[in-house]
């Protein structure tokens, strides 16, 4: 089996695949001060809720944009599994033409989806992640990674509205059945979803002006949140990074 892992800002999400099927998967919230020990003994107890243990596991892969969490991974990788993980990088051979000014400043989370979802519809690609950042990616049917764009995130933007003000509470990200709302949460969750879907929307229509009509995709922990409501988001995949990294791992060890 194979284990992957995608180190985000606010969270580890990982999974462990047989012969291209994804058995199982975990969150875990990012944590810099955790030793690899920790981090161990949490994917260990994980992996024994699905009756596997560390035998199991031949191979990892992982991508990552938090470099310092990225070497305590590594090690835990090593310690456990006894193995030394893959580390996708923007030198990887990905089978896209990255065509970006600096690509290492890329995070390579973007990068695995762009090659997940190439691989998958071979058109033009707009790919929005829901993070921590928001971010988009446009992909030619030529299988060039032409760039993107990024905004603060949904769960960032309520924070920012709660630590910024004096009155306004974090609220629980839903839509509301109205943009009119008639208290301060639905009022916050109707200027919140209502208004980060539009944001989202006019991304798009614009990216797709650039890059041309074609596939909009949508992955990350909150895409289940805007897509329902959104008019451009035509397909939720919410393991698009780890079905992108079992790809890279299956080409080079096929």
């Amino acid at each position: 089996m194979l284990l992957t892992i995608d180190i985000g800002n606010s969270h580890i999400v990982w999974g462990v695949f047989e012969r291209q099927i994804l058995k199982g998967s975990w969150r875990l919230s990012t944590d810099s001060t955790k030793t690899s020990d920790e981090y161990g003994i949490l994917f260990l107890s994980l992996l024994s809720t699905l009756g596997l243990d560390a035998s199991c596991i031949h191979g990892t892969i992982l991508s990552s944009v938090v470099p310092p969490v990225t070497p305590i991974l590594e090690q835990m990788v090593r310690t456990f599994f006894h193995h030394s993980p893959l580390v996708v990088t923007h030198e990887f051979p990905l089978g896209i033409q990255v065509c970006y000014a600096n690509p290492q400043e890329i995070g390579t989370d973007r990068l695995v989806n762009a090659v997940a979802a190439y691989d998958r519809y071979r058109t033009n690609l707009t790919i929005v992640d829901f993070g921590t950042a928001t971010t988009f990616c446009a992909v030619t049917h030529e299988g060039k990674y032409l760039g993107g764009a990024i905004a603060p995130g949904l769960k960032s933007s309520v924070e920012a509205l709660h630590s910024q003000t004096a009155k306004l509470p974090i609220v629980e990200l839903v839509c509301p059945k109205q943009v009119i709302g008639t208290d301060t949460t639905s009022s916050m969750q109707a200027g919140l979803i209502f208004g980060y879907t539009g944001l989202v929307d006019e991304l798009v229509t614009r990216i797709q002006r650039e890059v041309g009509k074609g596939m909009v995709l949508a992955t990350g922990g909150l895409a289940s949140v805007i897509a329902p409501i959104s008019r451009t988001i035509q397909e939720v995949r919410p393991f698009l990074t780890l079905e992108g990294l079992e790809l890279l791992y299956r080409r080079l060890y096929p």
